[in-house]
């Protein structure tokens, strides 16, 4: 069954296209032989349009954009493409009258990203669109590196912070060309807040498509959809795990695709995981559409109840030394959540040292609770293992869907569908579905943004846990300037590089060390002051790598909740003039405020 599914491999794009051009539109499935194709504009069937590419004539589109979707089927089964839309610009150009063949002769940019000046915590929206054949593919790039997950004609990033200003420009492609917008600068300062909604629209069961005016929105709306994403590896009495850091990064980067706020966090004691949820539960307020929690780690269920176990478990653990998950869900439900999903990536067998049935209290009559565990109950849930990194099967599996428009449920179900086609751990693993919801909701509902009276505090909550400090320069006596920059890898996780950007002649060789870091941080100082990001023992150093500049010294700062007060350390500069052999130390000492996550005072 999983092998004759029909899916989409190549959506169709909505496009901005010159008036008088023409334009394709392309998409491609696999599945059993004998697919047929068939395109609609709106409800009404293109006639002969029944192969994978649509050429449209613009000169028959007037005023406002025109929808378009495709129908693929075997026999009886079908499913349809994304929706895509072709507007059509007037462009000053003298060229963009010429017909088809000028998408022929290469790309053309119609509309340039613009230069904005925004405030912390506004959304950025930049835009660029172009004309082509093929249709064009686009990627951002952000200080001439390339921004992950943004390859879309609008680039948008939500609550932003200064670590996001900058110079941005979008490169434009297809199979034959290749063109770059005109490069723009971010500003974080005083400016309008800036959002943009994305339009869904449903088919129906009869294989037709509904009737479209206007790009319906999905109902209900959301106001904001948060999420807390906590990984367990390093336990100081049971076995270390490998999958979580990489299922947690992973994770996070798609919901962020979704306009998820999110909050990453690896290696909690338990008290650390009590105050992360109680600060997640202070995001969740009355109008807000989506609560999602996913931990990763060691687990067991008794009588029911699913506990998380924190790093500092003993090896005798019982509910006392965890957390248990309905006993967040409860306090969920007080918070009015639209919905309130768990995805339990760990095991779910019973505990003997605990036969203690906990007094969660009773759970509100909803409909409107999504349970995904990793595995059935009575059963554990297993890593695989690839090269240095490691994914949990759950998430191996849950990233190949989780940006499909889907209702959460059917989503899941995929998700199930496809982790029994797993060899190695069928009969030994099985995704399991709780759910009570009972109308069509998607992690990809888009985002109504409320008044900034309601959002306010929620977003004021959420930046708090996100903000890096400042890049700096340090001026020495000697006359070097060292660059002190920053860098998330989670949360509670942050990467410290230092770079020597001037320094006199006479100086041969210098080099600027970071030293006393606080002893309650998780540092491992073989681990410090490396000249390549992948010696700090990071398997995610070439993702956040690319944000950094090169020929520097990096340090790897971990469990940033724990810290007591504000960071502070020392940059060592040491250096040697031109004709002598010995090293002179000059030594600054630097405070950079709570980072990221230590703001909340977790203590």
């Amino acid at each position: 069954a999983v092998q004759d599914m029909i899916r989409i491999t190549v959506q169709p794009e909505s496009q901005v296209v010159a008036e008088g051009t023409r334009v394709s539109l392309t998409c491609c499935a696999t599945g059993p032989p004998g697919l047929a194709y068939q395109w609609f504009c709106g409800r009404q069937e293109v006639p002969g349009a029944t192969s994978p590419e649509l050429v449209i004539d613009t000169a028959t589109l007037v005023g406002q954009p025109e929808w378009y979707i495709c129908r693929v089927n075997c026999g009886a089964t079908f499913t349809f493409s994304r929706w895509a839309h072709v507007q059509v610009e007037k462009s000053s150009s003298p060229s963009s009258a010429s017909g088809y063949c000028l998408t022929m002769a290469g790309l053309q940019i119609l509309r340039q990203p613009r230069p904005c000046r925004l405030a912390e915590g506004d959304t950025l929206a930049l835009e660029c669109r172009a004309i082509g054949n093929p249709p064009p593919q686009y990627q951002w790039f952000r200080n001439r590196r390339p921004v992950e997950g943004a390859q879309a004609p609008q680039l948008q990033v939500t609550l932003v912070t200064t670590a996001e200003r900058g110079s941005y420009s979008c490169r434009v492609f297809n199979l034959f060309h290749e063109v770059w917008s005109q490069e723009v600068d971010v500003e974080i300062g005083e400016g309008p807040r800036q959002t943009s909604v994305t339009p869904h629209l449903l088919c129906s069961q009869a294989g037709l498509p509904h009737s479209v005016t206007t790009p319906p929105s999905p109902v209900p709306a959301a106001t904001d959809k948060v999420a807390l994403l906590i990984g367990n590896m390093h336990y100081l009495h049971h076995k270390q795990l490998q999958a979580p850091i990489v299922d947690v990064h992973a994770l996070g980067a798609l919901l962020r695709q979704l306009d998820f706020k999110v909050v990453s966090l690896l290696d909690l004691r338990k008290a650390e995981m009590q105050m992360a949820v109680d600060e997640f539960l202070l995001l969740l307020d009355k109008g807000v559409y989506a609560g999602l929690l996913y931990y990763a780690g060691h687990g067991y269920e008794n009588f029911g109840n699913s506990f998380m176990v924190p790093i500092d478990a003993p090896s005798a653990y019982t509910s006392e030394h965890c957390l248990c998950v309905q006993r967040v869900l409860r306090e969920m439900q007080q918070r009015r959540t639209g919905l309130n999903i768990f995805l339990l990536d760990m095991c779910r067998k019973r505990n003997l040292n605990d036969d203690v049935i906990p007094q969660v209290g009773a759970l509100e009559v909803t409909a409107n609770i999504v349970f995904g565990y990793a595995t059935c109950a009575d059963a554990e849930a297993y890593e695989l293992s690839q090269g240095e990194l490691s994914n949990g099967i759950f998430v191996t599996f849950l990233k190949r869907w989780l940006l499909e428009d889907e209702k959460i449920t059917v989503l899941l179900d995929k998700v199930a569908e496809d982790m029994g086609t797993l060899e190695i751990t069928r009969g030994r693993q099985a995704l399991e579905l709780r759910s009570n919801l009972s109308e069509r909701r998607a992690l990809t509902d888009p985002i109504c943004p409320p008044g900034q009276d309601e959002s306010s505090a929620r977003n004021l909550q959420w930046a708090k846990a996100h903000v890096l400090p400042e890049s700096r320069h340090l001026c020495f006596d000697c006359g070097v300037t060292v660059q002190l920059g920053f860098a998330a890898e989670f949360s509670n996780i942050m990467i410290i590089y230092t770079r020597v950007v001037a320094a006199p002649k006479d100086i041969t060789k210098c080099e600027a060390r970071l030293t006393d870091i606080p002893e309650e941080l998780d540092v491992d100082l073989k681990c410090t002051n490396k000249e390549s990001p992948e010696e700090v023992g990071s398997p995610l150093a070439p993702v956040w790598s690319l944000g950094c500049p090169s020929c520097c010294l990096y340090s790897r700062i971990c469990g940033l909740q724990k810290l007591r007060q504000e960071l502070a350390f020392t940059i060592c500069l040491q250096y040697r003039y031109q004709g002598m052999d010995d090293f002179v130390e000059e030594r600054q000492r630097v405070n950079v405020g709570r980072p990221l996550i230590a703001k909340l005072n977790l203590q």
